[in-house]
Order: C-alpha cells, then structure tokens, then sequence
C-alpha cells in the first residue's frame, strides 16, 4: 500500500500521479439514452388531450379576426397607457388610458375562444409543472420546481418546500 501525503491536495499520491476518487464510469449517466426518453415524454404530452385542446383552441383565435381586431385595438391602447404611464397617474389621460385597456382585455376575454384558449394553455402548464414536479421528487424530496404561479406553493406559501417559519427560507 502506498502513502499518501498529507501535503498534496486530495487525489494526488506522493509521486505526482492522480488517482480517481470520482464515480465509477460504468456507472455513468447515459446522456443518449436520456435525451430519448426525454423526447418519449415530450411525445406523450404532445399527444395528450390538453395539448390537442390548446393547439385546438389556439388555432382558433390565430384564425379569428374578430380577435385580430380586439388585439390591434389593444395595442393601440396600451402604446397609448405606456406614454402615459411615463409620467404616471398625474398625466391627464393616465386613467382613462388605463380604463380603455382593461376594458378592451375584457372583451377579448369574453370570446369564447379566446376564455377556451387561456383555459386550455393553463391546463398544459399544470400538466407540464405536474411532470416537472414527479421528476424532481423521483431525484429527490428538496428539489424545487420552478414556475407555475398558480399551484399556490412554494416557500412560505404552505407549499412543497417543506419550511414551517411561514415566511422565506432565505
């Protein structure tokens, strides 16, 4: 058995060679074979029931000029809140700026398939955080998941991240 000094940095032997504290390489991540069961999923999800209903539903307000119309009108409005918004609620035009915004937005949330539409992209996110969610925990319990807002989670929030202070764990 040969010693090692306690001098050299971790990994060296006395006489200068290095040896290989890492894992073993059979027991390597196979990046290949990962990639394509990565690819399988993202597959599987292409071809579930929530995303045919948004790429549905999505079609359907790319195609709808009443939307096209709505959404012109809506940028016009909101370019015109920006140059308000520049000099904030004491510009003349801030508030009825902001009225003409909001109102247009509800109309186009109230177009069927533009409410369909938005309903439809919420339930892929859920599907996509779901999976998002199962991966991590199969590496392990502390890993967080980033992203959708609406699960209501997260640190402080009561959620997955597993602190009892009630506030921010930072």
């Amino acid at each position: 058995m040969q010693a090692i000094s306690m001098t050299e940095p971790a990994g060296f032997a006395g006489n200068g060679e290095m040896h290989d504290f890492g894992p073993d390489p059979s027991l390597s991540l196979d990046m290949a074979a990962m990639l394509l069961n990565a690819y399988e999923i993202g597959d599987m999800i292409n071809q579930s029931a929530e995303v045919a209903e948004y790429a549905y539903w999505k079609k359907a307000v790319d195609q709808s000029q009443e939307v096209k119309e709505l959404v012109r009108k809506f940028e016009k409005a909101k370019e015109l809140f920006e140059e308000c918004q520049r000099f904030g609620r004491f510009h003349p035009d801030f508030h009825s700026a902001k009225d003409k915004v909001k109102a247009i937005e509800k109309e186009l949330a109230a177009i069927e398939c533009v409410s369909r539409y938005k309903t439809a992209e919420l339930a892929v996110d859920e599907l996509l955080h779901d999976i998002a969610k199962q991966i991590a925990g199969s590496v392990s319990e502390t890993i967080k998941v980033p992203g959708n807002e609406s699960s209501g989670g997260g640190c402080g929030g009561g959620g997955s991240c597993g602190c009892s202070t009630g506030g921010g764990c930072g």
